[in-house]
C-alpha cells in the first residue's frame, strides 16, 4: 500500500517533491498546469531532471498526473472538443516527459445531449487525443459522481468506452471512493464493498485498477453530488474507510487523498486517520 496527496506544483516541479516529503508522501499526484485553466507552462529540462531525481531519492511512486478541470472530451461544443483533444495530447506528452507512471481522467459532461452521444463523444475523442500524442503512458479512466451530465458513474459505462478504445490496454482504472458513493454504490459496508469489487471483476475492470482515489463525502447514498470530505468526518465514515483500507483486492493499491485543505495540518490529520485505520 502506498499512500499520498494531490500536491501542488506551484513555484516548480522539484518543489512538489519537496511538499509530498513534508507530508510523507510514498505516492503522490499533481496537476500539469492551473487546473482551471488552459496554458501549459514551459519547464526547462534542468527542473525536469531534479524533478527526477529528487523523486527517485524520495522513493515516491508511482507519479499520477490529474487532467485539468477544463479539459471535457464529452463535449457537444466542436470547439471545446477539438481543444480538449489537442490538451489531452499535450498532457500526455507532459507525463511521458516528467517520467510519470499514469495519467489520471473524468470522462467529461454530455452537456444535455444524452449519455451515448457523450460515451462516442468521449471514445472518439480519446482515440485521437492518443494518436496525436504518440506516447504509451497509460490512462486511468476516473469514475465520476454522476452530477449534472457527466458520464462515467457506473462501471457498466466505463468497461464499454474502455473496450472501444484502440489502445484499451493502455486504460486502466481509478476508483474514487466519494464519487462511487455518492452514485449509488454503498462501499462503506463489507457487503456492499464485496458487491462491487465483484461488480467490477465481473466487468474485467477489477484487475486494472491502479489507483484508489480515497476521500469521504458530504452527501448521502445515491444522491450524484460530488463533495469530498476529509476521512471519516462524511457519509462514509471511519469504519467504511477501515473496511476499504483493509480489503485484500484493495490493500496493495496506492490511493491518493483529494480531501479539503487549508494547510498543511488538514492534510497530515486526513493521514493520522488514515494510518490509525489500516489493520485496525
Amino acid at each position: 500500500m502506498r499512500i499520498g496527496f494531490h500536491i501542488s506544483i506551484s513555484g516548480s516541479l522539484p518543489q512538489a517533491i519537496e511538499r509530498a516529503k513534508k507530508l510523507r508522501c510514498s505516492t503522490m499526484q499533481i496537476f500539469s498546469r492551473n487546473p482551471r485553466g488552459w496554458k501549459l507552462s514551459r519547464v526547462e529540462s534542468k527542473e525536469i531532471e531534479e524533478f527526477k531525481e529528487k523523486r527517485k531519492k524520495a522513493n515516491i511512486y508511482p507519479l499520477f498526473v490529474h487532467i485539468p478541470y477544463l479539459i471535457n472530451l464529452s463535449s457537444p461544443e466542436r470547439k471545446l472538443w477539438e481543444k480538449s483533444i489537442k490538451f489531452f495530447a499535450e498532457d500526455l506528452k507532459f507525463s511521458e516527459l516528467i517520467g510519470a507512471d499514469y495519467l489520471v481522467t473524468h470522462l467529461g459532461s454530455h452537456k444535455g445531449r444524452g449519455e451515448d452521444f457523450g460515451e462516442n463523444r468521449f471514445i472518439e475523442g480519446l482515440n485521437r487525443a492518443m494518436e496525436k500524442a504518440k506516447t504509451e503512458i497509460r490512462i486511468l479512466l476516473e469514475n465520476t459522481a454522476g452530477q449534472g451530465n457527466s458520464i462515467g458513474y457506473n462501471f457498466s459505462q466505463i468497461k464499454r468506452i474502455r473496450d472501444k478504445i484502440v489502445k484499451k490496454e493502455l486504460i486502466g482504472l481509478c476508483f474514487d471512493t466519494a464519487h462511487a458513493f455518492s452514485a449509488g454504490y454503498r462501499i462503506n459496508t463489507e457487503e456492499g464493498l464485496d458487491r462491487t469489487l465483484e461488480e467490477l471483476k465481473d466487468l474485467g475492470l477489477l484487475d486494472i485498477l491502479r489507483l484508489v482515489h480515497l476521500n469521504d463525502t458530504k452527501v448521502k447514498l445515491g444522491l450524484r453530488i460530488d463533495r469530498h470530505e476529509d476521512i471519516g468526518e462524511g457519509e462514509i465514515g471511519k469504519e467504511g474507510f477501515r473496511i476499504i483500507l483493509n480489503h485484500p483486492e484493495l490493500k496493495n493499491l496506492s490511493f491518493i487523498m483529494e480531501t479539503p485543505r487549508k494547510s498543511d495540518s488538514d492534510d497530515l490529520r486526513n493521514l493520522k486517520t488514515v494510518l490509525e485505520l489500516i489493520s485496525k
